[in-house]
């Protein structure tokens, strides 16, 4: 009988660690979720490398940063010929599987390769009765996305060697844009949600970077993504995708609005009004879709139980990066700013990880890689750039384990959210970033005529990061530590800065 552990790892899409409820969400609950933090361990400094789909899902495919692995923005793909953690746990023994999202490219020279089977949705994939691409061609599935998903899963394990562990990768398509709940879900949380500190942010004290990104809760939403008729284009309700941002009449008097599910018109006297009521429904879309998600990793879970392997599997449960929730008036992600660079990290493997353990070490997507191969009793590469967490999850931190982590967003003044594009480090007390606004010929990334600047923060005294202290000379030493930090850091991993 097998005794080398299973892994399962499931991952979902622009999670919000605020929007679980074993980091204390104030908005949801996921209760299946958090069995794995009473269970096992919680990260609290979990980082994304690069805090968007596609790159951030081949650091975590590669061990490797994605100046190393080519994936660097949303349109460029992964060269399936380079080595991943799933080949070489494959080549170990292991039976290999992924289902649902893969986003790293449909070409042939960019499907999945290291796994025995494999069903990714093409793109970002449809939440109803969405398309799956097999090895033997594309076919729809009639249902929810999120429930196909873990129904695969669980097939794929009905049928598996028994004799063999087992590496598979659960990849949900939720709750990404634009938020298409379940239906049976249309009910939930229908209260008005607590807004955040930062909600009614004025961007002063800041890079340019932060006024200039179109991703604001009350100016960047479509009717598409609230569920709300365009009076201009009726059948946008029908499209998979909009950009039509839901117009902002400069007077709100007679001003209303339609829901397309109900017929419901809501009229609104001012223009903080109509801000709270496009929060609140893109929340409640956002924290239905999750509930999908909760109640089939809960499904999950109670496989391992039934088929008595909860104690032999690693299962660990994230998301591709984090998202914002209406802090600084916000949603999507892209940015180091804290929000968006979070990862919600949940793992448990009874044989080495106490139930209930709250890590406070700084761990990054590049490290899951090393982190699976070293369980896996399974020879680390020496061209992954992370660093197994095993000993970390177990308390036993080593003395060199790393005190930083680091993020870079190349998709410079992207069409869509005019993200702009930056790298820097984040220790346990500052942050510097330095935006350099240039698209360095990335594909997808635009030209831009803003100039570079420098941000630092003060995370103890400010962990909003309202206040950039960048040019204050309090701070000189602080600054003069953390630049050579960052050159370090790049220098370790052999990421070329660009400044001064």
């Amino acid at each position: 009988m097998n005794q080398r552990p299973n892994i399962l790892f499931i991952m979902s899409d622009d999670h919000a660690a605020n929007a679980i409820s074993a980091y204390g969400s104030k908005i949801n609950t996921t209760p299946n979720i958090d069995r794995l933090a009473k269970e096992g361990a919680r990260l609290d400094h979990c980082y994304v490398t690069n805090s968007i789909c596609t790159p951030s899902r081949a650091a975590i495919l590669t061990g490797t940063h994605n100046h190393i692995n080519g994936v660097t923005t949303l349109v460029t793909e992964i060269d399936n010929r380079l080595p991943n953690v799933a080949k070489h746990l494959q080549t170990s023994g292991y039976q290999t599987a992924i289902v649902g999202k893969w986003h790293l490219g449909e070409k042939p020279s960019s499907q999945p390769t290291g796994f025995d089977y494999w069903s990714v949705v093409p793109g970002q994939g449809r939440y109803h009765n969405p398309e799956f691409i097999e090895e033997d061609g594309m076919k729809v599935e009639e249902g929810y996305v999120t429930d196909i998903t873990a129904d695969k899963c669980i097939d794929w394990l009905e049928s598996r060697d028994e004799e063999r562990p087992f590496f598979l990768m659960c990849h949900h398509k939720a709750p990404h844009r634009p938020w298409d709940p379940k239906k049976e879900h249309f009910d939930l949380y229908q209260e008005d949600f607590p807004e955040p500190e930062t909600f009614d942010d004025d961007y002063s004290n800041r890079a340019k970077a932060a006024t200039e990104a179109k991703m604001r809760i009350s100016e960047n939403l479509s009717y598409r993504d609230l569920d709300l008729l365009n009076p201009d284009d009726p059948e946008e309700m029908n499209k998979e995708w909009s950009n039509n941002f839901l117009r902002i009449p400069e007077s709100l008097d007679g001003y209303t609005l339609t829901c397309a599910h109900t017929g419901e018109v809501f009229s609104f006297k001012t223009q903080a009004e109509l801000k709270r009521f496009k929060y609140n429904r893109y929340i409640r879309k956002y924290v239905r879709c999750i509930h999908s998600i909760d109640e089939n990793v809960g499904r999950l879970l109670d496989w391992l139980d039934e088929k008595g392997l909860a104690e032999n599997t690693l299962v660990v449960y994230t998301s591709d990066q984090g998202f914002y929730l209406g802090e600084h008036g916000w949603y999507d992600k892209r940015f180091i700013y804290e929000e968006s660079f979070q990862m919600p990290f949940l793992i448990r493997y009874p044989k080495e990880i106490s139930a209930g353990m709250v890590c406070k070490d700084m761990v990054c997507n590049v490290d899951f890689a090393p982190t699976f191969l070293d369980v896996a009793g399974v020879t680390i590469p020496n061209y992954m750039q992370g660093r197994s967490a095993r000993d970390v999850l177990q308390g036993n931190t080593p003395e060199d384990w790393t005190d930083l982590a680091y993020h870079r967003y190349w998709m410079n003044n992207d069409s869509c959210h005019h993200a702009r594009a930056h790298y820097g480090i984040r220790t346990h007390q500052y942050k510097l970033i330095y935006w350099y606004y240039d698209d360095l010929g990335q594909p997808g990334a635009k030209p831009d005529d803003l100039e570079p600047e420098w941000e630092l923060f003060d995370l103890e005294k400010d962990p909003l990061e309202v206040m950039n202290v960048y040019d204050q000379a309090s701070y000189g030493e602080v600054l003069k530590e953390m630049k050579a930090k960052l050159d370090g850091e790049m220098l370790r991993i052999g990421d070329i800065p660009v400044h001064p």
